[in-house]
């Protein structure tokens, strides 16, 4: 548990930051802290990104005014969910409380209320801030209800799973539900510009700003990944690494060996992203679950968006695959689900099990053959009338016009197969499915061929 401000001292109204020379902060109170605490915003309109949750009248602006409600921060790592609770308190002069779901158990968090309750009767309100609030359980969850229904505390709980799997529903009924952006390339450009000019941020050994390369620029916006606390960890580190041998400005290699990884040429938006993509399917169309790993691997590092990557594989495993696998396709959408729910890093096992699905099932794009086909009919202009017995028969007056006259109920012939004409005249002979004979394919092919047999519909 933590009774901090901004900055981590124990008065919520914390002062401001001297100025950082010599590579640290001058005043010996905050010269151990890092950059990304020593550039923590201290107002909303220092926050970058969430523009969504910051226009005027919103509930983050209502909170930040002493307005007592109760919110659930929803969101990926890096984005602001610590801030925007240490803002709201610093905003208000309430006590900011940090308790984490990992640690804090049921006797910690009643210790806490009871604080707050006293001073509460005091005259002074606190902010209760629960990272990870997802790792709480049930019991831990029920203690806080109380105080947050009798607004004892103002509770801001951060989570990176979706809150309405992991937060009991009266809690979560209690509280308003924001969620929270990845920060994109433009906010952290942004925040990197700042750690380079705010009093705050990084000063050379002789108190001047240090000059950050445009390729540096670009590799330390990719490797943040959307991540604030991230890029400006790894531009402190790079800083400090162009010190060491004299230099004021950042470059791409002093950024290779602070992070200590190569610095991957990928570009998000440019050439890297789609021949990478490219090879990534075509690897796993080829069946090398080797080099599907690979690209994956590398796509990842890049920071390239995995729902991008999870979309990819939900239309590989029915262009590619289809009914060889059909199971293939259920294992990639729960894997693009299980992305959007836990988030990064640990999201990088789900899309490995897809990848790994993909690669190793048998092959057939029989599935994107018949439907390209049909289509091709279609537009061509082919396909008449739908045939009389197969029309809707059951408004008024369908039976005058023939309609469903003669049609035969499936159910009630053998096999469950009726024949009657259900193409159109025009295409009664068309054949848009042909199953390979691989995997689970070649048992569909027998069954269709029995299939259309029964509907006298073979090619005998």
């Amino acid at each position: 548990m933590r009774v901090t401000d901004l900055f981590g001292n124990p008065d919520p109204v914390a002062p401001e930051a001297p100025h950082r020379t010599g590579g640290s902060l001058s005043g010996a109170a905050h010269d151990h802290l890092p950059l990304a605490v020593r550039l923590r915003p201290r107002t909303l309109d220092e926050i970058v990104g969430q523009q969504h949750l910051l226009a005027p009248g919103s509930p983050l602006r209502r909170l930040a005014d002493g307005q007592p409600m109760s919110v659930f921060l929803w969101g990926p790592p890096g984005v602001g969910k610590t801030t925007i609770a240490s803002v709201v308190s610093r905003a208000t002069n309430r006590r900011f409380v940090e308790l984490s779901g990992v640690t804090a158990g049921v006797k910690e968090v009643r210790a806490e209320l009871e604080v707050a309750r006293r001073e509460l009767a005091r005259g002074r309100g606190t902010v209760l801030f629960v990272d990870e609030v997802h790792r709480f359980n049930k019991a831990q969850q029920d203690v806080r209800l109380p105080a947050v229904e009798n607004r004892l505390v103002t509770l801001i709980a951060a989570t990176t799973e979706n809150p309405s799997f992991s937060v009991i529903s009266p809690l979560l009924s209690r509280s308003l539900l924001l969620t929270l952006q990845p920060l994109t390339d433009a906010d952290i450009s942004g925040l990197l510009d700042r750690a380079l000019t705010d009093e705050r941020g990084l000063r050379t050994p002789d108190g001047r700003p240090y000059t950050l390369d445009p390729d540096a620029r670009t590799t330390l916006v990719r490797l943040a990944g959307g991540d604030a606390r991230r890029s400006l960890t790894y531009l402190e580190e790079a800083a400090a690494a162009a010190s060491a041998l004299g230099k004021d400005t950042v470059d791409a290699a002093a950024v290779e060996s602070a992070v200590d990884r190569a610095a991957l040429r990928y570009d998000r938006d440019g050439d890297q992203h789609y021949d990478v993509i490219s090879a990534f399917i075509k690897s796993i169309r080829g069946s090398d679950v080797d080099a599907g790993l690979h690209y994956l691997a590398r796509m990842l590092a890049g920071g390239e968006d995995p729902r991008f990557i999870a979309r990819r594989l939900i239309i590989l495993a029915s262009e590619d695959i289809g009914m060889a696998a059909p199971s293939v396709l259920q294992t990639c959408v729960a894997a693009a689900q299980a992305v959007q729910l836990i988030g990064m890093p640990e999201g990088r096992l789900n899309l490995a099990q897809a990848v790994i699905a993909c690669a190793t099932a048998p092959k057939s794009n029989a599935v994107i053959r018949a439907i390209d086909a049909a289509q091709a009919d279609v537009v061509s202009g082919k396909g008449g009338p739908v045939p009389l017995h197969l029309r809707d028969a059951h408004y008024s007056g369908a039976t005058q016009h023939g309609h469903g006259e003669g049609y035969r109920y499936a159910h009630s012939y053998p096999h469950g197969v009726a024949e009657q004409a259900y193409l159109p005249d025009d295409l009664a002979d068309a054949r848009y499915y042909e199953p390979t004979d691989h995997g689970n394919e070649a048992l569909i092919a027998d069954r269709l061929a029995t299939i259309r047999g029964l509907l006298g519909r073979d090619d005998s």
